[in-house]
């Protein structure tokens, strides 16, 4: 479930092990790239942390933002 947390929108997903992890991470960047909106985030083991604001909107949490944080969802089910 997304949470806003200091104005940007933010989830942690976990998963079985690395290999998981990055293929989603893999899958994400792909769909990022397309909608040319890039999230920041980051990779433990298992565990990947993305957080999303327009960059070009003073950080601020766009339309854009909940549109990838859909498509997130969208391939994380």
């Amino acid at each position: 479930m997304w949470k806003e947390i200091n104005g940007k929108l933010e989830q942690t997903f976990k998963f079985k092990d690395f290999s998981e992890a990055f293929a989603f991470m893999t899958r994400v960047a792909l769909v990022a790239e397309c909608a040319n909106h890039h999230p920041d985030w980051s990779n433990e083991y298992n565990k990947v942390k993305i957080t999303l604001c327009t960059h070009d909107q003073d950080d601020a949490i766009t339309e854009k933002d909940h549109q990838l944080a859909k498509a997130i969802d969208q391939i994380r089910a």
